[in-house]
């Protein structure tokens, strides 16, 4: 079943502003919320999917990709879809205020939702060279990274051995504290991170001597990362997960992929079309020849009709870069013609020339109808 368009799903317009669709989701994770919709299929699909679409929307990156290329550029083993309930209670907490569960202090309880705060890891970004090749068949890359891991002497705990932590005497294990206020409208519970504990219902009292408590250190992994075909310069891409490791079980942050194109020797990259330049001496373009060319696969041959002039433009079909997550649009490979004028003659060759100077063919001849190079181009691509 294909997705819903995440502008209709919060129910905002394309031009929406971060307030108008973070205002949206709130509204919609409240009224789908499964502490209030207990044992309701359809309702916590609903709160998935809007989740998913406030991921998406609310981010300015992934928002212009999606804007771009839709559902596709949220593809691919990157950014969007498959969010479970841990990772929809951590990651958007803001959105409510507070800490623990963001929704407590609407419905109370939530308890093995909300709970102990459950901390991200930062993201990590690095940069991809591509090679034109690459850009157009896509490819698999082994990186290392040099990241945060989980402390490998305490498992990432941050405590030292296994009686190093103990519940915390503050909240007693939830991770939040609750107050109730009287007001003329009668009792209100409201929630908020616990500052003994900062959310994780645990105080660390033998800290690691590894990481010093932190549950943290320097190591390096090596991610593979599967690029798809059709990217382009400048485009930044996501993968889950693979960023900084949270401090004590916490959600890994992400690695973001900046793309940089890698220049080609003979090929220039014109949107999805790859273009060539292509110099030929004027008798094969008088004669008429046939020539090799390279292309993003390998060599082809091309035939230059005879009376070619300077500037004509040969098209090779689907020999340019794919649509991004599309292997059935592709742009084509332009061959521009430049006929090339030899600098200098030997007497002989001067000699042949000079006879075939006066020769009708030899003159000029654009009439009326000749158009310029400029419109050519222009007309080719109408």
């Amino acid at each position: 079943m294909s997705k819903r368009d995440y502008y209709d799903v919060l129910g905002v317009s394309r031009g929406a502003d971060h307030v108008e669709i973070k205002s949206a989701y709130r509204k919609l994770a409240i009224k789908y919320h499964p502490d209030k919709n207990p044992d309701n299929k359809e309702a916590e699909e609903k709160f998935k999917e809007a989740a998913e679409a406030y991921e998406i929307l609310s981010n300015q990156e992934k928002r212009q990709r999606y804007d771009q290329f839709g559902h596709a550029g949220t593809k691919g083993g990157f950014s969007g879809g498959g969010m479970n309930m841990e990772d929809i209670f951590s990651s958007f907490g803001d959105v409510f205020g507070g800490g623990g569960n963001p929704f407590e202090s609407f419905f109370g309880g939530g308890q093995s939702r909300g709970g102990r705060r459950v901390v991200k890891g930062t993201n990590l970004r690095i940069k991809v060279k591509l090679t034109l090749e690459e850009i157009a068949n896509g490819v698999e890359k082994k990186i290392k990274v040099n990241k945060q891991v989980p402390c490998a002497t305490c498992n990432g705990t941050g405590a030292k051995g296994s009686h190093g932590t103990q519940t915390c005497r503050t909240c007693h294990g939830s991770g939040t504290i609750r107050r109730v206020t009287n007001t003329i409208l009668g009792q209100m519970q409201t929630s908020s991170t616990c500052p003994t504990c900062n959310g994780e219902g645990v105080e660390i009292t033998a800290k690691c001597p590894t990481c010093h408590g932190e549950g943290l250190t320097r190591g390096e992994e090596t991610i593979t990362i599967n690029i798809p075909a059709g990217v382009s310069e400048g485009m930044q891409l996501s993968m889950a997960g693979k960023g900084n490791a949270a401090p004590r079980g916490g959600i890994p942050g992400d690695l973001i992929i900046l793309v940089e194109e890698i220049p080609h020797e003979t090929l220039k990259r014109d949107g999805n079309n790859v273009i060539y330049d292509l110099y030929v001496n004027f008798i094969d373009a008088a004669l008429g020849t046939s020539i090799e060319v390279p292309t993003i696969d390998g060599k082809a041959k091309i035939k230059i009709d005879q009376g070619t002039q300077a500037g004509k433009i040969l098209r090779l079909k689907g020999k340019g870069i794919p649509e991004i997550n599309s292997s059935y649009h592709k742009g084509d490979q332009l061959i521009y013609i430049n006929v090339w004028t030899p600098k200098a003659l030997s007497q002989s060759e001067r000699e042949i020339l000079e006879k075939l100077r006066e020769s009708p063919n030899f003159k000029p001849q654009p009439g009326k109808s000749e158009k310029s190079f400029f419109e050519k181009v222009k007309e080719f691509f109408e």
